[in-house]
C-alpha cells in the first residue's frame, strides 16, 4: 500500500524539467511572503476603521489595478519577452509592498494599492507565460499544478505566519510580503539564465498575423465564465474572511489557519490527482465539477454550526473544488496559443481573474450591507451553479477536444 502511494506520488512529479521546477521554487519563495491581500479587508475594517463598502472598494483598485498590469504584461511580454517583466514586476511590486503599509488614509492606501497592484500583477501574464515556455504539451497540466503547489505551499505558510504578525503588528505582513517579493527576483536572475523571447528579441523579420483572443469566440465566452467564477472564488479571501472575524468571532490566527488549510491540502493532492484524472476527461468536465463545488461549498456555510471545524470543513470543500477546476483552466487558455499571441492570451485570462478581484468585495459588500452574509452565500451558489452549466455548455460546443475526440 505504502509503496503503491509512493510511485503514484514519484510518477506524478516525474518528466518535468528542471527549469520548471527552478520557477516555481522562485514561486514558493515569492508566496510564502502574500499575507497582504489575505488579511486586507480585515486590516482596513478592523484597524483603520474603513466601512465595509470601503474596504471592499480597497480590495477592488487592487483588482483595477491588476487589470491595468495585465493590459501592460501582455504588450510587453509579446514585445519584449516574459522575462524581463517577471523581474522587474518583482522588484517595483516589493518596493511598493513596504510603501504602502506606511498609508493610512483612505485616498493614500487607494492610491498606493492601485499602483502596487500595477507593478505586482503584471508578474501574472508573463510567470503564465513561462510557464508553457519551460514545459512540454505532454505535461504542460502537470507544468501549471507544480507551479500552484509552490504557490500554495507559499500561500499556506504566508497566510499562518500573517496571523500570527497581525497580533502584533500589521505593518509586518506589508514588510515581509515586499522584502520575499525582492528576494524572489534576486532567486529568478540567479537560477534562470535570461530568455529572448518576444517579437522585438526576434529580429525586424516580417511577422505574419495571428489571431488573437478577441477574435477567439469560444475563449471570450471561457473568459466570460472564468469572471462569474472568479467573482465568487474570491469572496473566500475578501469578504469570508471578514464573514469569520465578524459573524463568527474567529480571531486573525484562526482565520490565518483556514486559509493555511486551503493550500496544505493542494501541495498534497493537487499534483497526484492530475496525474490520474488528467487526459481521461475534456478539460470542460472537470472545470464544470470543481466550480459546482465551490459553489456548494459557500450554500453549505449558511447552514453549518459557528465552530472551528465546520469552518474548516467547508474550507476543504472549497479546496477539492478548486483542485478540480484551476488546473484545467490554465489547459484550456494555453491550448489555444502559440508563441506568437500566448502573451496576449494569457493576459486576457490574467484579467479576466482580475475583474473578478473587482467584482467581489465590490459586490460581496454591497450584498451584506444591503442583505446580509446569508444571501451573499446564497447568491454565490447560484451564480457558480450558472458557471458550471456553462463550463460544460462550452465543452460540448467546443472543437478543441485533441486528444478527447475519440472518447465521443
Amino acid at each position: 500500500m505504502l509503496s503503491a502511494t509512493w510511485d503514484l506520488y514519484k510518477n506524478a512529479y516525474t518528466g518535468l524539467s528542471k527549469r520548471t521546477w527552478y520557477l516555481s521554487l522562485v514561486m514558493l519563495v515569492n508566496r510564502s511572503g502574500t499575507m497582504v491581500v489575505a488579511f486586507l479587508t480585515v486590516y482596513c475594517n478592523t484597524k483603520l476603521h474603513f466601512t465595509i463598502q470601503q474596504s471592499g472598494f480597497i480590495v477592488a483598485l487592487f483588482g483595477a489595478g491588476a487589470v491595468v498590469g495585465a493590459l501592460l504584461g501582455g504588450k510587453i511580454i509579446d514585445d519584449w519577452g516574459f522575462y524581463p517583466l517577471q523581474v522587474a514586476s518583482l522588484i517595483l511590486g516589493g518596493i511598493f509592498f513596504i510603501v504602502v503599509g506606511y498609508l493610512k488614509t483612505f485616498e493614500t492606501l487607494s492610491i498606493g494599492i492601485f499602483v502596487l497592484s500595477v507593478c505586482n500583477e503584471s508578474f501574472r501574464p508573463a510567470n503564465s507565460t513561462a510557464i508553457a515556455y519551460y514545459s512540454a504539451i505532454e505535461n504542460r497540466t502537470r507544468s501549471f499544478s507544480l507551479n500552484r503547489l509552490a504557490i500554495n505551499l507559499g500561500w499556506a505558510f504566508g497566510s499562518a505566519l500573517g496571523g500570527f504578525l497581525a497580533t502584533f503588528n500589521y505593518r509586518l505582513l506589508f514588510w515581509v510580503d515586499g522584502s520575499t517579493n525582492i528576494l524572489s527576483a534576486i532567486l529568478l536572475l540567479k537560477l534562470l539564465p535570461f530568455v529572448k523571447s518576444g517579437s522585438r528579441s526576434r529580429g525586424p523579420e516580417k511577422k505574419v498575423p495571428v489571431k488573437g483572443p478577441y477574435q477567439d469566440k469560444k475563449y471570450l465566452a471561457f473568459i466570460c465564465l472564468v469572471i462569474l467564477y472568479g467573482a465568487c472564488f474570491f469572496e473566500l479571501f475578501t469578504m469570508i474572511s471578514l464573514y469569520f472575524k465578524t459573524q463568527w468571532q474567529f480571531n486573525e490566527m484562526l482565520i490565518g489557519s483556514l486559509m493555511a488549510i486551503n493550500g496544505l491540502l493542494i501541495v498534497c493532492f493537487e499534483m497526484i490527482l492530475i496525474y490520474s484524472i488528467e487526459g481521461t476527461r475534456p478539460h470542460t468536465y472537470f472545470i464544470s465539477l470543481g466550480v459546482f463545488i465551490v459553489g456548494s461549498a459557500f450554500a453549505l456555510l449558511n447552514f453549518v454550526p459557528h465552530i472551528y471545524i465546520a469552518a474548516a470543513a467547508c474550507v476543504v470543500l472549497i479546496t477539492i473544488g478548486e483542485i478540480m477546476s484551476m488546473p484545467f483552466l490554465n489547459s484550456f487558455w494555453i491550448s489555444r496559443t502559440h508563441e506568437d499571441n500566448r502573451g496576449r492570451y494569457a493576459a486576457m485570462y490574467t484579467i479576466a481573474w482580475s475583474i473578478a478581484q473587482i467584482a467581489a468585495p465590490t459586490f460581496g459588500s454591497l450584498l451584506i450591507t444591503q442583505k446580509g452574509f446569508p444571501f451573499l452565500l446564497g447568491t454565490l451558489f447560484f451564480i457558480c451553479f450558472a458557471a458550471a452549466i456553462g463550463f460544460n455548455l462550452l465543452g460540448k460546443i467546443s472543437r478543441d477536444r485533441l486528444p478527447w475526440r475519440k472518447l465521443f
